[in-house]
């Protein structure tokens, strides 16, 4: 039986899955202050973490949120082949700068708010194919870097609409082990890009929502299975607008995942007392959810079989400031408990 197996038209079946081996969470006080602070593993009460800019924060986020899923992974610094990392900044230098002194041989990411399923299904693929024993998988988001770079300065003090989400101030990263730990990666779900000609950069629900659905239907077709085959799906940032739609397109696609939906965007944050409009966003959104609710209700056996799908948001300034649409993308990575 051969180690990879292609399912359908974008997916992939590990039959010697590997592992998330150690997953660690490092957060912002805003998120210290939400429904999930229980759940991560550090919490900064200072959102520029002792630097002098919002970027260097961003970086000292990742750079603990590494060393601290390697400690917890009692694996050498030196047993780690490679690592794959991105964030939302130009040119990642959140992490770049952030990782730097961990001297792992390094595959940078852009999936925007995605990142985190890119990486994850990389590291897979990469454990898998007998190319390491031991990979690393990381992304951050802070929101006054996201803020300073996408749209105004906060000194500015613009109104947010409804639609508008709130991107998390945060790092999580994860250790990948070809046959440690009891989380597996049995399989994963390449996405698509998704345009559906939407332009509101602030509504990113709405943009990414496309690129869920997408790939949900295709992870279903795929592997011939219905949705309850999951204890939970779970996208990464859709927000409450997002979730909308999301449910909308599934159904007319004669899919209704209404009954084990979850969206981090939505969990990360109460928007009734922490004033997020429609929930999270950011590469730390997803990712710090994982590695904080997710694992741990699998790890207590209360979920066996996850769809997780961390989504993104494909703009930049420039691409904005010419008129362009914003597109979509998701990652779909099966994660269950051994």
């Amino acid at each position: 039986m051969e180690k990879i197996e292609q399912k359908g038209i974008q997916s992939i079946l590990f039959n010697e899955p590997p592992c998330i081996l150690s997953g660690a969470s490092v957060v912002g006080k805003k998120e210290g202050e939400g429904p999930l602070k229980d759940y991560f593993d550090e919490i900064i009460e200072d959102a520029m973490f002792g630097k002098d800019n919002w970027e260097e924060a961003e970086s000292e986020f990742m750079k603990e949120a590494c060393n601290l899923a390697i400690t917890k992974s009692k694996v050498d610094l030196k047993q780690i082949r490679y690592l794959f990392g991105g964030d939302l900044l130009g040119q990642l230098i959140g992490t770049t700068f952030g990782i730097s002194a961990l001297k792992i041989p390094f595959f940078g990411l852009y999936g925007a708010c995605s990142t985190i399923g890119e990486a994850l299904s990389l590291g897979s693929i990469t454990i898998s194919s007998g190319a390491a024993d031991y990979v690393l998988a990381t992304t951050s988001s802070h929101f006054a870097s996201a803020e300073k770079q996408f749209r105004y300065p906060l000194e500015y003090g613009n109104q947010r609409p409804l639609a508008a989400t709130w991107t998390v101030t945060g790092s999580a990263a994860f250790v990948l082990s070809k046959d440690e730990g009891d989380i597996l990666v049995k399989g994963i779900t390449t996405g698509k890009i998704m345009d559906y000609g939407i332009k509101d950069s602030m509504n990113m629900g709405a943009c990414m929502a496309p690129a869920a659905a997408d790939l949900i239907y295709q992870n279903l077709k795929d592997f011939q299975i219905k949705p309850d085959y999951y204890d939970k799906i779970i996208t990464g940032d859709l927000g409450k607008v997002g979730q909308e739609i999301l449910f909308k397109l599934l159904k007319d696609n004669g899919v209704n995942i209404e009954r084990n939906h979850m969206d981090c965007g939505i969990e990360i944050f109460d928007d009734t007392t922490q004033d997020t409009h429609a929930g999270g966003s950011g590469c730390g959104c997803s990712a710090t959810t994982l590695a904080g609710l997710i694992m741990n209700r699998m790890s207590s056996r209360k979920w066996k079989r996850v769809l997780f799908i961390p989504t993104g948001a494909l703009l930049s300034t420039v691409s904005f400031n010419e008129g362009q649409t914003v597109p979509g993308i998701a990652h779909g990575v099966i994660l269950e408990r051994r």
